[in-house]
Protein backbone atom coordinates (compact mmCIF):
# COMPACT_ATOMS: atom_id res chain seq x y z
CA UNK A 1 0.00 0.00 0.00
CA UNK A 2 0.96 3.21 -1.28
CA UNK A 3 1.73 6.50 1.10
CA UNK A 4 -1.62 8.04 2.53
CA UNK A 5 -2.68 11.14 1.50
CA UNK A 6 -2.58 12.35 4.89
CA UNK A 7 1.42 11.23 5.43
CA UNK A 8 2.02 13.12 2.06
CA UNK A 9 0.47 16.29 3.42
CA UNK A 10 2.79 16.14 6.10
CA UNK A 11 5.96 14.65 4.24
CA UNK A 12 4.96 17.83 1.14
CA UNK A 13 4.65 20.48 4.00
CA UNK A 14 8.01 18.97 6.21
CA UNK A 15 9.78 19.46 3.20
CA UNK A 16 9.03 22.63 2.23
CA UNK A 17 9.42 24.15 5.62
CA UNK A 18 13.00 22.84 5.26
CA UNK A 19 13.63 23.64 1.84
CA UNK A 20 12.39 27.60 3.20
CA UNK A 21 15.43 27.07 5.96
CA UNK A 22 17.86 26.28 2.83
CA UNK A 23 18.13 22.49 4.03
CA UNK A 24 19.69 20.73 1.15
CA UNK A 25 18.90 17.37 -0.96
CA UNK A 26 15.65 17.23 0.75
CA UNK A 27 14.06 13.96 -0.32
CA UNK A 28 10.76 12.32 0.44
CA UNK A 29 10.93 8.49 0.54
CA UNK A 30 7.46 6.07 0.43
CA UNK A 31 8.68 3.50 2.87
CA UNK A 32 4.98 2.26 3.70
CA UNK A 33 5.37 -1.31 2.01
CA UNK A 34 8.45 -2.05 3.76
CA UNK A 35 7.51 -0.74 7.48
CA UNK A 36 4.59 -1.10 9.62
CA UNK A 37 4.92 1.54 12.25
CA UNK A 38 5.41 4.77 9.59
CA UNK A 39 4.67 5.23 5.92
CA UNK A 40 7.06 8.09 4.62
CA UNK A 41 10.73 9.25 5.31
CA UNK A 42 11.56 13.31 5.08
CA UNK A 43 15.21 13.30 4.83
CA UNK A 44 17.41 16.56 4.90
CA UNK A 45 20.41 18.10 5.39
CA UNK A 46 22.03 21.24 7.10
CA UNK A 47 25.52 22.33 6.74
CA UNK A 48 25.90 23.16 10.79
CA UNK A 49 24.14 22.62 13.91
CA UNK A 50 22.25 25.52 14.31
CA UNK A 51 20.94 25.39 10.58
CA UNK A 52 19.60 21.82 12.11
CA UNK A 53 17.72 23.15 14.74
CA UNK A 54 16.27 26.12 12.74
CA UNK A 55 14.99 23.41 10.20
CA UNK A 56 13.41 21.81 12.95
CA UNK A 57 11.45 24.44 14.50
CA UNK A 58 10.42 25.10 11.16
CA UNK A 59 9.08 21.70 10.45
CA UNK A 60 7.42 21.77 13.92
CA UNK A 61 5.72 25.31 13.21
CA UNK A 62 4.44 24.46 10.00
CA UNK A 63 2.75 20.88 10.91
CA UNK A 64 1.49 22.12 13.98
CA UNK A 65 -0.25 25.24 11.65
CA UNK A 66 -1.87 22.57 9.21
CA UNK A 67 -5.92 22.74 9.43
CA UNK A 68 -5.19 18.93 11.24
CA UNK A 69 -2.78 20.01 13.74
CA UNK A 70 0.35 17.79 13.46
CA UNK A 71 2.57 17.28 16.85
CA UNK A 72 4.87 14.90 16.87
CA UNK A 73 4.88 12.20 19.39
CA UNK A 74 8.74 11.77 18.95
CA UNK A 75 11.85 14.28 19.04
CA UNK A 76 15.43 12.67 19.59
CA UNK A 77 18.71 14.33 19.16
CA UNK A 78 18.08 17.67 19.24
CA UNK A 79 20.76 18.67 22.28
CA UNK A 80 23.48 17.74 19.97
CA UNK A 81 21.90 19.26 16.64
CA UNK A 82 23.66 16.66 14.80
CA UNK A 83 20.57 14.51 13.76
CA UNK A 84 17.22 15.49 14.92
CA UNK A 85 14.71 12.59 14.37
CA UNK A 86 11.18 13.68 14.86
CA UNK A 87 8.17 11.25 14.75
CA UNK A 88 4.64 11.95 13.36
CA UNK A 89 3.84 8.36 13.87
CA UNK A 90 2.72 8.81 9.45
CA UNK A 91 5.90 10.52 8.84
CA UNK A 92 9.51 10.40 10.63
CA UNK A 93 11.68 13.28 9.59
CA UNK A 94 15.64 12.97 9.76
CA UNK A 95 17.45 16.33 9.98
CA UNK A 96 21.05 15.53 9.49
CA UNK A 97 24.12 17.49 9.49
CA UNK A 98 25.92 16.85 6.11
CA UNK A 99 28.53 14.80 8.04
CA UNK A 100 25.96 12.24 9.32
CA UNK A 101 24.18 12.46 6.05
CA UNK A 102 26.81 10.90 4.14
CA UNK A 103 28.03 9.22 7.04
CA UNK A 104 24.80 7.11 7.56
CA UNK A 105 23.21 7.12 4.00
CA UNK A 106 19.38 6.73 4.76
CA UNK A 107 19.01 7.33 1.13
CA UNK A 108 20.83 4.51 0.26
CA UNK A 109 19.78 2.01 3.23
CA UNK A 110 15.72 2.65 1.77
CA UNK A 111 17.41 2.76 -2.10
CA UNK A 112 14.74 -0.50 -2.85
CA UNK A 113 11.63 2.26 -1.95
CA UNK A 114 10.11 4.65 -4.18
CA UNK A 115 10.92 8.00 -3.57
CA UNK A 116 8.10 10.92 -3.73
CA UNK A 117 8.67 13.72 -6.28
CA UNK A 118 9.21 17.15 -3.82
CA UNK A 119 10.12 20.56 -5.56
CA UNK A 120 10.63 23.66 -3.62
CA UNK A 121 7.68 25.75 -4.71
CA UNK A 122 10.40 28.81 -4.57
CA UNK A 123 12.67 26.98 -7.40
CA UNK A 124 9.45 26.28 -8.95
CA UNK A 125 7.91 29.86 -9.30
CA UNK A 126 11.60 31.15 -10.30
CA UNK A 127 11.49 28.47 -13.38
CA UNK A 128 7.71 30.00 -13.81
CA UNK A 129 9.36 33.90 -14.23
Amino acid sequence: MPVTERALELAMTAAQAAADKKAQDIVVIDVAEQLYITDAFVIASASNERQVIAIVDAIEEALINLPEKAKPVRREGERQGRWVLLDYVDIVVHIQHAEEREFYALDKLWKDCPTVPFVDRDLADADAT
